[in-house]
């Protein structure tokens, strides 16, 4: 057994009504367990009277859980302790409340839904995502639709059939919101992407635009488009025009989409794209979908979708190329950088950082880097500063320095014994 707790793993030395707002959680969300008779730790403490305590339990959700989720509870023996295993089941009649409220786990905690998340629940509860709504328009074009399936796909004209196909107009007879978004005009509000291009500092606004009530890949081709303006740029070497970029733009360009693809559309917030000198920031409205643990993001194994309907279009359209590899695909286009993108999950958004690196492209050695890090984390060093942190003989330290001042990333400040160095 693992010996810590985890999202869908719970401990409790004996037996109190905290448990039950896991329950709560667990039928909420996702499978879960309960061991009681095992303390914090992981450690075997066992129960007194275990077929009482089962009992108990039993009645306990019963009573105070509304409606009943579906659990087994079993008695165990490890280590010569009795311990009960509770196992909670996902229930299809979310939500499932406690004492009048619903809850879900954040890592290892459990903790109230707010009143978004329990609109959705609820929502789930008769079988429906958010994005298979009724849409308020049913007057709905799909020219760029059109155009994108006719490149990507090979479809010439677009029809009712293949919208049906795609999921974005129901069996019942109408438009969802999924369509209503992809649709070439929509009125859903901040369902846009708000960007911002700042200068020095955040005081200084050099650009701006929000880009709303047109289909979601008119708004990620102006997206790309901006950033296109701002971080791509033309080098003329003698005869020869490179294109350069001061950041990947596949990591952005998988960055975005997976913001408009996890996105929580039902609440007030457009997904923002904040430019900076060093880097980018992309925030998406909501947390991580429901049943999917922060590890489980970052490392790709997302099972669970929260838009189905618009992700599986943005499948068919090439721009995600597999459902939980958009992380890995960001990380991938760092590999060789020594500035690494940044991931910050958090109950309400979702933010990834990408930053320049114009500097990582200058091929470095091993023991350049090295320097440049130390250089990184430190204002100013001295030589003999650099040689105590990386172990290196005057000779090579110089030598090391003197090449990247010669790369133009390294400055050198101060005379005689004062002489200090910063990157550039």
């Amino acid at each position: 057994m693992e010996n810590k707790e985890r999202y869908n793993l719970e401990f409790k030395s004996e037996v109190s009504k905290t448990f039950l707002k896991t329950v709560s959680a667990y039928a909420n969300y996702n499978d879960g367990v309960i061991m009681f008779g095992v303390d914090d730790d992981g450690d075997f403490v066992g129960l007194e009277n275990a077929k009482e305590e089962s009992l108990r339990i039993e009645n306990m959700i019963n009573d105070s859980v509304s409606p009943i989720p579906d659990f087994e509870i079993e008695i165990r023996e490890r280590e010569n302790k009795t311990i009960l295993i509770l196992d909670v089941k996902k229930g299809k009649d979310t939500p499932f409340y406690y004492h009048g409220k619903a809850y879900k786990r954040a890592d290892t905690s459990t903790v109230e839904v707010d009143r978004f998340e329990l609109r959705r629940l609820s929502i789930e509860g008769v079988n429906m995502d958010y994005e298979e709504r009724k849409a308020s328009s049913q007057d709905l074009r799909f020219t760029t639709l059109e155009l994108w399936l006719k490149e990507k796909a090979g479809i010439e004209k677009i029809n009712l059939d293949i919208l049906k196909t795609l999921n974005l107009y129901s069996k019942d007879g109408y438009y969802n919101i999924a369509g209503e978004l992809l649709a070439d005009k929509n009125e859903i509000d901040f369902s846009g992407i708000d960007v911002v291009k700042f200068g020095k500092d955040i005081n200084k606004i050099l650009y701006r635009e929000t880009i709303c009530n047109k289909s979601l890949l008119l708004q990620f081709n102006r997206a790309i488009e901006i950033f296109e303006q701002y971080f791509q740029y033309e080098e003329i070497d003698g005869y020869d025009r490179r294109k350069k970029e001061l950041i990947p733009k596949e990591a952005f360009r998988e960055s975005l989409a997976n913001a408009i693809v996890h996105r929580v559309w039902d609440i007030n917030s457009y997904i923002q794209i904040a430019m900076y000198e060093d880097r980018i920031e992309i925030n998406s409205p909501g947390g991580l979908p429901a049943g999917i643990s922060s590890e489980e993001y970052l490392f790709g194994n997302i099972s669970v979708l929260r838009n189905p309907i618009i992700a599986g279009v943005f499948y068919r359209l090439n721009i995600i190329e597999k459902f939980g590899t958009g992380i890995a695909r960001i990380n991938e286009e760092y590999t060789n950088c020594i500035s690494k993108p940044n991931f910050d999950v958090s109950e309400n958004r979702i933010r990834i950082i990408l930053p320049v690196t114009e500097i990582d492209k200058l091929n470095l050695s091993g023991d350049e880097l090295s320097v440049y890090g130390l250089l990184r984390e430190k204002t100013e060093l001295s030589r003999i500063e650099i040689d105590l942190k990386t172990g290196f003989e005057k000779s090579k330290t110089l030598r090391i320095i003197n090449n990247l001042i010669d790369k133009n990333i390294v400055v050198k400040t101060g005379g005689g014994a004062a002489v200090t160095y910063r990157l550039k």
